[in-house]
């Protein structure tokens, strides 16, 4: 904890002072542009990989990446979705997913789940993922090492999915409101992939068109 306390105070003492308009702006409200989802994976930071500002992302995170379809019943995904798009009025929203993903691996071994029994029910909600895969690769079961990678892709496309299911999203998505944007972040290389929904692929980021880009952020 020593250098979490301390990185507090070099905040307070070096960063806060050269941002200082900026966070007093923020004290009265918010409007990002951006809904972020990612897994709360320690190793992923999605400001630094955006390289944004405190303010531009609405960022929600759990095991998984996990977005469950909508319900009658809340949760806490649901509940920010809706704020997000129907209160914050959020114009993009990510989903993004990474590699070597301990809930993806969970997703793909539920034996090995016995002793985590809310964990195990949680990734339920990627079960779609791995049949798929499953049913792709011509296998009754999934080899950790050789179908990671396309499990990892393919939640993130079901939670594509899923998302579009919640009310708020879904009549936005209606009136070109809001863009829905696949990702795959490679941790080791910092690649970021992203889904080709005409293509029902994933391609580096960098090879997409710039100008589909641009015109989808405005």
């Amino acid at each position: 904890m020593e250098h979490i306390i301390s990185g507090v105070a070099k905040f307070q003492k070096e960063v806060y002072p050269s941002k200082k308009a900026a966070f007093q702006k923020l004290a009265n409200g918010q409007n990002p542009e951006v809904l972020f989802f990612t897994c709360a994976d320690s190793r992923i930071d999605p400001n630094l990989v955006t390289q944004t500002e405190p303010g531009e992302l609405f960022i929600c995170r759990n095991a998984g990446n996990i977005i469950p379809p909508h319900s009658n019943q809340t949760g806490g995904m649901t509940a920010s979705i809706e704020f997000a798009v129907a209160a914050l009025g959020v114009s993009h929203i990510i989903i993004c997913g990474h590699s070597d993903c301990g809930a993806m691996k969970g997703a793909i071994n539920t034996e090995g789940l016995s002793s985590l029994p809310h964990v195990k029910e949680w990734l339920g909600h990627s079960r779609v993922a791995t049949e798929v895969v499953k049913e792709k690769c011509g296998c009754a079961e999934l080899n950790n090492n050789d179908h990671l990678g396309l499990v990892i892709e393919e939640n993130v496309v079901q939670q594509l999915q899923h998302i579009k299911t919640h009310p708020a999203v879904a009549a936005k998505i209606a009136t070109g409101q809001v863009k829905l944007h696949g990702w795959v972040y490679d941790i080791e290389s910092a690649e970021i992939k992203t889904y080709d929904e005409a293509t029902g692929s994933f391609k580096p980021v960098e090879d997409t068109d710039v100008e589909t880009l641009a015109k989808q952020s405005k």
